[in-house]
């Protein structure tokens, strides 16, 4: 069955409010190898495919191999929302792969180079794409290799000055350094990290402060990082806990709800979880999606939480998702607004 939905004008009940959003995701596209079998996925390809089933103009910017796994990855892309007319294809290096192994409910990974990803190229096509892009989100691994990192800093350099660049910086050891995060902060709007990963990045950048325990302390690394770097939104996921988003003058907590298959909602911790891969780039493409719209903290929280919590109650990063589930969960979001 299709994946892919039609999105009618007249579908006001369902639809993400405003213009159509180009949105693109930057970086790796592979095979996660799970214990299950193998899936498509890497966190831009996973982000854009929700970016357009929300109703945005998705196109996913990376690069396959000329390969059996390339030509099986765009058959599969062929069936989802997104633009992959602007793929590239790389016929010396192989598709991206990745070993996925879950441990307590969490993934880990063992990522293999080179891959096709690690050799991006700045093309006159990107670079007019750059250009109409409404938000860019990019994070670290793709920059693990000196070409594809020129060629994303090239890209973000070429995106207008009101262009959205949201850094999920997913840190996957070793490929990540400090330089690099440091870099991609200086040219990000929005800096999206889970609660694990905060004291890491602010150790590597340098930060002197004692940071208090829990809430308290996520809020104040978040305006460090605001006050250091130019950007306009921090967004921390924090696992069973929900997610927080801090900007300069404000800031928002939600608790998370994930949904069963039964459909019945739950915090997590209630409900066994399917698959956590791709949960978080749900979010962020969720969260992207709202605020390109002009919503409120609230309901950008909600928004994330809800579609990170169905993904992560279904099998892999890119579940099948029908119209009677995009208009429900749509539908709870905006009640959320209406009631709060």
């Amino acid at each position: 069955m299709s994946d892919a939905l039609v999105y009618h004008a007249d579908d006001a009940d369902w639809k993400a409010e405003g213009m159509q959003k180009v949105i693109v995701g930057l970086g790796e596209l592979l095979w996660d190898l799970l214990p299950t079998g193998e899936r498509l996925g890497g966190a831009p390809a996973n982000f854009t495919v929700m970016a357009a089933r929300l109703g945005n103009r998705g196109v996913i910017a990376s690069r396959l191999g000329s390969d059996t796994l390339g030509a099986r990855a765009r058959a599969v892309l062929a069936t989802f929302p997104p633009d992959i007319s602007l793929l590239q294809t790389d016929d010396i290096h192989p598709t991206g792969t990745v070993g996925v192994e879950i441990r307590q409910g969490e993934p880990h990974y063992n990522i293999h180079e080179p891959a096709a990803w690690d050799f991006l190229e700045w093309t006159p096509e990107w670079r007019a794409l750059a250009a109409t892009a409404d938000a860019v989100c990019f994070g670290t691994l793709a920059q693990r290799n000196a070409r594809s990192r020129a060629t994303i800093r090239e890209f973000l350099a070429a995106t207008r000055p009101d262009s959205v660049r949201v850094f999920d910086v997913n840190l996957r050891p070793p490929f990540f350094s400090a330089k690099v995060i440091a870099a991609s902060l200086a040219l990000a709007t929005i800096f999206k990290l889970n609660e694990a990963e905060v004291p890491q990045v602010l150790a590597m950048l340098g930060a002197t402060e004692s940071f208090p325990a829990a809430e308290t302390g996520l809020i104040e690394s978040a305006r460090w990082l605001l006050g250091k770097y130019p950007l306009r939104l921090v967004a921390i996921t924090m696992g069973a806990d929900g997610s927080l988003l801090v900007t300069p003058d404000a800031f928002h907590r939600r608790k998370r709800i994930v949904r069963n298959p039964k459909g019945a909602a739950h915090k997590i911790g209630t409900v066994q979880m399917a698959d956590p891969v791709g949960a978080g780039d749900a979010f962020t493409a969720a969260l992207v999606t709202y605020y390109l719209n002009g919503a409120s903290l609230a309901e950008m929280n909600e928004a994330g939480n809800r579609w990170g919590g169905w993904v992560a109650s279904q099998p892999g990063a890119m579940p099948y998702l029908d119209a009677a589930t995009l208009a429900r969960i749509t539908k709870q979001i905006r009640a959320s607004r209406n009631s709060g």
